[in-house]
């Protein structure tokens, strides 16, 4: 069973190769693609030197949006199954045949986040209390007011998303109004908090508020 997975990346040297290898760790050669946003640090040598072990392909991307660049992977992805995954994290549990039987069902899955700052997990604040140990259809937040749904670990079905692109005029949050669109539609997504990744702490990452 295989699966393409996009990392968008900018600068992400310190991280994109924990991400990578745990794919490497979960998957049988997973096809990576890397949407690079004008990366100048060391990260695509980093990702590069993965090329031995799997499938690696890296686009370049200008006037970066989120979605605009989840849009541009799956247009290079050949496999059935999307993972869209953090470049500043770590899967550490995944099945990927229970995955693959949810999709039957529903248009996407988004499993677990564990918030770690300097290698401590640290208290879920603000988004992360969303990612409770349960299962849930069509995840509503009642912090943000809106349906739930997040791309730093989520799996989809490649037809689904050429169908169903991610909305691309928003400088963030693409998940919740796509989420908001095919529920509209008369979709359904879920969460399984069985699939797990840590979600290393960045300087610049706009989900995080506060740290504890």
């Amino acid at each position: 069973m295989k699966v393409s997975v996009i990392i968008r990346n900018q600068n992400e040297n310190e991280y994109i190769g924990f991400a990578i290898q745990s794919c490497l760790d979960f998957f049988d050669k997973p096809e990576i693609i890397v949407v690079d946003n004008n990366s100048t640090d060391d990260s695509l040598h980093t990702v590069n030197l993965f090329k031995d072990r799997t499938t690696i392909k890296i686009i370049p991307i200008n006037d970066y949006t989120p979605g605009k660049s989840i849009n541009l992977g799956v247009k290079y992805a050949t496999e059935d199954i999307i993972l869209v995954l953090s470049a500043h994290s770590q899967i550490t549990k995944v099945d990927l045949r229970a995955i693959k039987d949810d999709l039957n069902r529903a248009v996407a899955v988004f499993g677990q986040q564990i918030p770690i700052y300097k290698g401590k997990k640290i208290s879920k604040r603000y988004i992360w209390s969303h990612f409770k140990e349960d299962h849930t259809v069509n995840m509503f937040s009642k912090i943000e007011n809106r349906y739930f749904l997040h791309n730093a670990f989520c799996f989809y079905n490649r037809q689904f998303l050429l169908n169903n692109p991610m909305p691309e005029q928003y400088a963030g949050k693409e998940d919740r109004y796509w989420a908001m669109d095919i529920v509209n539609k008369g979709y359904n997504y879920y969460y399984d908090s069985t699939h797990k990744i840590n979600h290393f702490y960045t300087t610049n990452g706009a989900t995080w508020k506060g740290i504890g």
